[in-house]
């Protein structure tokens, strides 16, 4: 998997292919800002979430936002 630049913009579409499924990393979206997960959701899983999507909401009620600043940061969302 070739390096994703910080400033790479994601469509919803494209960061639903990266769902840690078939050799691809787990990436998920808080805030607009896109994450590197693949360390913790495993096979794209991680409690009832799943890798790939826009996660902000299920995010900020169980986490502080905080909570990520261990995950690289691998671009933006958006629309």
């Amino acid at each position: 998997m070739p390096e994703i630049p910080a400033n790479r913009r994601f469509t919803r579409a494209e960061l639903s292919r990266y769902n840690g499924q078939n050799g691809m990393p787990a990436y998920v979206a808080v805030n607009q800002t896109v994450y590197d997960v693949t360390t913790v959701f495993v096979q794209g899983k991680h409690f009832n979430h799943l890798a790939g999507q826009d996660l902000t909401g299920a995010f900020l009620r169980q986490h502080a936002p905080v909570s990520l600043s261990g995950y690289p940061v691998v671009g933006i969302l958006m629309g």
